[in-house]
């Protein structure tokens, strides 16, 4: 059964329709809504009831189902949620309208990090993520508003590549020297006392602010044990962007208040200054601000040092002719593009060039698509033509032995010494594929297969 079935035999709210006030975009919503009944015993809060109107909940539904995920602790599914919500949904808005909604303690994932070490996530429950976004879809609305206009993450009609953009025209200005901050275990340090003070500041609301607080309160379940927290919002959840970004942005403020050009995308913050002496200024101010919020900056990942030298959100900057400041993709991205074209063009695996191509492409596109910004295409051509050189390997040692490999490379319109060639050295696939099969495997070849092209 789908969501929007589920939905449907979801107790009716009654009323006539209102309007909502304030800095939230006006949205449609019903009495119930705009005037709680307290008599229901409900907790008398406006922005929960909004966030659990049908419509609000159906598009948040939508959000989760496109986002996908996995489960939960409760080890259900998104098509299980949906027919478990059919029957337990009115029991469940009756406890989050009361304030006696408990969620289930998220499940501890962790992944690694392109640079060493482990990012820990927190997987909520599918039903726990429909409450949150339902949640984030009537907060951002009224909070997003409020905050700096050097923030980048997770926010709506602005991502990476704007910050990018942002720190490139900062150096083209003169600015050649960056104080590069970046926090030690932010999302596990985030002090929930903080946190919660400082939303109030923002948002007068009882019921959303206790919600909020159970969530942060439910707890870790890792190898069946729950661990309880009194810090740290883990990655996973819909509603953890938001936050960070509550926190964060009395640092954002006070950067500003100071004139200083600076862009932050979650918890990787760069100012831009003119002379070292400035930056350890600033990088001191730093340390004194995110103190107060109890978060520590991480000593080795952050310095005050020429921008040229340090990497942003993947990117790093170059100086070309004529003194025009360009973008690139930083070393360590770069490598770890290599590494993994490696791994996903092995010449083992008895794999299909169908198959290779299918897993090439789906990498591949997804990497351009973040790193299009980059402004070196001599780069983007020897990337490509090192890829076609790993694919014809794998061509030829899929066509394997020299009879094999002689008809099929005249099949394709090979001269006679080149097919002679090739096929009398039939298991020097590198080499082969090379210097003699660029103009026999060529690249309108490889568009035939379906294989991305990067320039």
């Amino acid at each position: 059964m789908s969501m929007r079935q589920a939905m449907r035999q979801m107790p009716v709210q009654t009323g006539r329709a209102g309007v909502t006030r304030g800095e939230a975009a006006p949205m449609p919503v019903s009495d119930e809504a705009c005037c709680p009944r307290h008599e229901s015993g409900d907790a008398g809060s406006a922005l929960l009831a909004a966030a659990l109107t049908r419509e609000n909940l159906k598009r948040a539904f939508k959000r989760v189902r496109a986002n996908k995920g996995a489960a939960g602790v409760d080890g259900l599914d998104i098509g299980q949620t949906a027919r478990h919500l059919v029957t337990a949904w009115p029991v469940i808005r009756e406890q989050l309208l009361k304030g006696t909604y408990r969620p289930d303690p998220v499940r501890r994932v962790t992944i690694p990090k392109p640079d060493g070490g482990e990012r820990e996530l927190g997987i909520p429950t599918v039903t726990d993520r429909l409450i949150q976004q339902a949640l984030l879809q009537v907060l951002q609305p009224i909070l997003d508003p409020t905050f700096s206009e050097h923030s980048y993450g997770f926010r709506p009609g602005r991502r990476a590549h704007d910050a990018v953009l942002a720190a490139q025209s900062y150096v083209q200005s003169g600015r050649r020297i960056v104080v590069d901050v970046d926090l030690e275990k932010f999302f596990d340090r985030v002090n929930h006392d903080i946190l919660i003070d400082r939303l109030k500041r923002r948002i007068d609301d009882a019921g959303v602010i206790r919600l909020v607080r159970t969530y942060l309160n439910s707890g870790i379940m890792d190898d069946g044990v729950v661990q309880q927290r009194d810090q740290g919002t883990p990655q996973g959840g819909p509603l953890s962007p938001l936050l960070a970004n509550v926190l964060l942005d009395e640092v954002d403020k006070e950067l500003e208040r100071r004139g200083h050009c600076f862009a932050r995308y979650a918890d990787d913050a760069n100012v831009y200054v003119r002379s070292r002496r400035a930056g350890e200024r600033v990088m001191a101010l730093l340390r004194r601000l995110y103190g107060r919020l109890r978060l520590k900056v991480n000593e080795t990942k952050s310095a005050v040092a020429s921008v040229f030298g340090r990497k942003f959100l993947g990117y790093s900057l170059w100086v070309a002719a004529g003194g025009m400041v360009k973008r690139k993709v930083a070393a360590k991205p770069l490598l770890a593009f290599k590494h993994r074209i490696r791994e996903l063009t092995r010449r083992s695996g008895g794999r299909s060039m169908k198959e290779v191509v299918e897993r090439l492409r789906s990498y591949v596109q997804g990497w351009k698509a973040y790193f299009r910004l980059a402004q070196t295409p001599k780069v983007w051509r020897e990337l490509e033509e090192w890829m076609r050189h790993r694919l014809r390997a794998i061509q030829l040692k899929h066509w394997r032995r020299g009879p094999a490999i002689y008809r099929e490379l005249r099949g394709l319109g090979a001269p006679e010494p080149v097919a002679k060639q090739v096929a009398a050295n039939s298991r020097r696939w590198w080499r082969n594929s090379d210097r003699l099969l660029k103009s026999v495997l060529t690249i309108a070849y490889f568009d035939r297969l379906g294989v991305p092209r990067l320039s």
